[in-house]
């Protein structure tokens, strides 16, 4: 089997890099297939569009799909260790993942509504798994009952801060073992 991308991932990949340098509205489709490898006409006949192209990409690429896999076969049921794996592996997606944070700051008044969707279904996914998470831990006694999802959007919103944080005061590792102690402190009754 051989490790090379597929011309589907070859014209994603650079889709992202490009869109991330220049814009959604300053990269073309000829720039795009070029960058790739492959000519404009390749492009069209795998994405057709490059609205479609760019959602594409952020459905491949973000991380919705790898958060499922991790909370259906990584979490242990033991509050503080599930947020720490959750946080953790929230922080590597993310900054693997940069560059299509960048391409949503740079196009943000003009990149189509489909981009928009897709680049949203991955927060509202993972706020849908940690709730379900916190119901079931609340069902075994291990939660306080409150408000889950409030909780999960909490915790969702500590960990996005330091994701976008322009300074770092503190090192990431230090700051997902405390905040994560605090947060699995104050669910725990």
């Amino acid at each position: 089997m051989s490790n090379n991308p597929s011309t589907s991932d070859k014209l994603l990949l650079a889709t992202i890099d490009l869109m991330a340098e220049k814009g959604y509205d300053g990269t073309t489709t000829k720039e795009i297939a070029a960058a790739a490898g492959v000519n404009e006409v390749t492009l069209f006949r795998h994405f057709g569009t490059k609205e479609k192209l760019l959602a594409a990409a952020f459905n491949r690429y973000h991380y919705a799909l790898e958060m499922t896999k991790l909370f259906n076969e990584s979490l242990t049921g033991e509050l503080h260790e599930d947020l720490l794996i959750i946080s953790r592996k929230y922080h590597y997606l993310m900054n693997r993942n940069r560059k299509l944070f960048q391409i949503i700051q740079k196009g943000s008044s003009i990149l189509p509504p489909e981009v928009y969707q897709e680049a949203h279904r991955h927060p509202q996914e993972l706020r849908k798994l940690l709730t379900n998470y916190l119901i079931s831990m609340s069902e075994q006694g291990k939660v306080i009952t409150s408000k889950h999802d409030i909780q999960a959007y909490a915790f969702m919103l500590m960990n996005h801060g330091a994701f976008n944080s322009n300074f770092s005061p503190i090192d990431l590792d230090e700051f997902i073992e405390e905040s994560v102690r605090l947060f699995a402190r104050a669910l725990t009754p």
